[in-house]
């Protein structure tokens, strides 16, 4: 990217941000303290926030599932955006980040809208497949690690509602899943790789990928 086209990105970036709704006071103050963080950039971007937050309002979403909290940007921002009975499922494994999320989550008097399940996303998603919660929830974020994401998607194809809505973040790896495959590359690129050539193929759902934040892909159960 030449500095050319990088300071472009930067103003129009700029002017959207000054055109479209302002990010809470809550949201700033929780993005600012993640950033002190060595792996702030792991948040998500709060133009992604809010297309999730505007997709949940569109299809009146009660029942949200996301997978990889950190220090809670989104669950935050949904919470604040679901109805007073709706409800989060969140997994995590990581303590010390799930804390700042809880920290910001009574700041927002949301806290009882989430419940946090600190182990290995799979085990929660397979106990609530056992659960017989399929096709319950409207909306579910995965953005965790990325070698189990078709793992996640397909456990996540049960547990949404017929219309609602997967949305999947960093499926560009900052442009990684791009390039020719290498001998020398992780198996996260080639396993994203693989995965985003392949749900064009699946007819279960509707899909399209935006040039958002690091790519954001979302998906829609038929």
């Amino acid at each position: 990217m030449t500095v050319q086209s990088s300071q472009s990105n930067l103003l129009v970036q700029q002017y959207l941000t000054s055109i479209n709704s302002p990010e809470s006071e809550i949201l700033t103050q929780l993005r600012a303290e993640t950033n002190l963080h060595r792996k702030g950039n792991m948040s998500i971007a709060p133009e992604q926030a809010q297309l999730l937050t505007w997709l949940a309002q569109l299809i009146q979403a009660r029942f949200y599932l996301e997978i990889g909290v950190y220090t809670g940007y989104s669950s935050t921002a949904m919470a604040m955006t679901l109805p007073e009975d709706g409800h989060i499922t969140a997994c995590d494994i990581n303590v010390t980040y799930t804390d700042i999320a809880k920290k910001y989550w009574q700041k927002a008097s949301i806290s009882h809208k989430i419940e946090l399940f600190l182990q290995p996303a799979l085990i929660t998603l397979d106990a609530l497949i056992a659960k017989q919660q399929s096709n319950h929830y409207d909306l579910a974020l995965i953005d965790a690690d990325k070698t189990p994401t078709p793992f996640y998607y397909e456990r996540c194809l049960q547990l949404i509602r017929p219309g609602g809505i997967i949305a999947i973040d960093n499926v560009l790896l900052h442009g990684r899943v791009m390039h020719k495959t290498r001998e020398d590359e992780s198996e996260s690129i080639k396993i994203m790789r693989q995965f985003n050539a392949g749900l064009i193929q699946d007819q279960r759902i509707n899909m399209l990928t935006l040039p958002v934040g690091d790519g954001l892909t979302l998906i829609q159960k038929k």
